[in-house]
């Protein structure tokens, strides 16, 4: 029986069929019909750039982003998959504040709605610091089907874990 380590936390019956799944040699299967297509955002450019558009859809009054990028410093098994950070500091007789997102270098191999479920999740902590009702009521706002992507996406990361080794 092989550990679904991003599985914690959800209910016996829920990782028991998984785990069938898996055993029957149909996960990769059904994760591939479920997510058949790869995205082209491939460079910071380009993520930047979606991640704007999200932002002007549904956060046109938050603060405006300095940095997006892929970072191959973000890792799973550390529990980060994508990071914001909010840094201010006084420069002259002026206080500059820089927002940045830095998602997971892994994103580029996976599946969009995997992406813009990780980009959704950042962007909400530019008006929701903790992870809280709000939080994930914002989430659900930008993206109706939040939940279960992030369950997907769990689970898509133990089949690449599991295929990698």
């Amino acid at each position: 029986m092989t550990q679904l380590r991003y599985l914690n936390g959800y209910p016996a019956t829920i990782i028991t069929q998984v785990q069938s799944l898996f055993d029957q040699g149909k996960l990769g299967l059904w994760l591939e019909k479920k997510y058949p297509d790869p995205h082209a955002i491939q460079s910071d450019k380009s993520l930047y750039q979606f991640v704007g558009e999200l932002k002007q859809r549904y956060l046109k009054n938050a603060p405006a982003l300095s940095k997006v990028m892929f970072d191959n410093k973000q890792n799973p098994i550390k529990g980060t998959l994508g990071t914001n950070t909010f840094v201010s500091r006084v420069q002259g007789g002026k206080l500059k504040a820089n927002n940045e997102i830095r998602i997971a270098t892994l994103f580029r191999e996976g599946p969009e709605d995997f992406l813009r479920m990780i980009v959704v999740h950042e962007l909400a902590h530019l008006k929701e610091k903790d992870h809280n009702k709000a939080f994930y009521q914002l989430c659900c706002h930008m993206e109706p089907d939040y939940h279960q992507l992030e369950f997907d996406m769990r689970v898509w990361l133990n089949w690449r874990e599991i295929k990698q080794s």
